[in-house]
């Protein structure tokens, strides 16, 4: 095995490491993908994700927004809901994310099983 000292895993750069610190949290991708065609109210991004708690979902989406990838609109009520959708800097992930996508249903066994938005 390769010796790695500092130097070695300081030139990953820091661009890569801000991205999977990020992505590299359940669900992040998922919540990203699951927002790519659009808008979408809070319970049916709890839906669309099987397995997310409300918690999560609300930390991850707090997260994304506070990172500007995401915007959170309130629309008044009764009753009051809550959308989110990609700003244009989240929008421009989608050929990220598209390709890691293809990647996954090329080399991972199980297809990868991304959701239909990516493919």
């Amino acid at each position: 095995m390769a010796d790695h000292d500092a130097q070695v895993c300081k030139s990953v750069g820091t661009g890569m490491t801000r991205v999977f610190e990020l992505f590299g949290k359940r669900w992040t991708g998922l919540i990203v993908a699951t927002l790519m065609p659009g808008e979408v109210r809070f319970a049916e991004l709890r839906r669309a994700i099987p397995g997310i708690s409300e918690r999560m979902l609300s930390d991850r989406l707090a997260e994304l927004t506070g990172v500007g990838l995401v915007v959170r609109e309130v629309e008044e009520g009764p009753p009051l809901r809550v959308a989110y959708r990609l700003t244009a800097a989240g929008e421009a992930l989608e050929p990220a994310l598209k390709e890691l996508g293809r990647w996954a249903e090329k080399h991972l066994d199980d297809g990868g099983g991304c959701p239909e938005a990516l493919r």
